[in-house]
């Protein structure tokens, strides 16, 4: 498990980190949680779930296990944790079936 302090949300499904991970030869501080899939920019519910995101892990420090890879966007692909509980649990409404 790594720890990581959120600076910045992007969007309802990626944030970015205080610090760089690294995974092999790539580094970076753009994380995208696993489990979930808000909606894009310019789709309906993307201003509430950015929101939402915001509101929960801003300035806060989140754990980040089970890395599974790195997109083709450079997001660190991981089960992201906010005090205990998967962040997908938070999002019901997007969660991946």
């Amino acid at each position: 498990m790594v720890e990581f302090q959120v600076i910045e949300v992007t969007d309802g499904d990626t944030f970015k980190v205080k610090g760089n991970w690294k995974m092999g030869n790539a580094t970076g501080n753009l994380v995208r949680p696993t489990g979930y899939n808000t909606p894009e920019k310019e789709e309906r519910g993307y201003k509430e779930a950015k929101q939402k995101l915001t509101q929960l892990i801003l300035n806060k420090t989140v754990d980040v296990k089970n890395i599974q890879a790195i997109d083709k966007h450079g997001r660190l692909v991981a089960d992201i944790y906010l005090e205990g509980k998967n962040l997908a649990d938070y999002f019901p409404e997007y969660k991946k079936r």
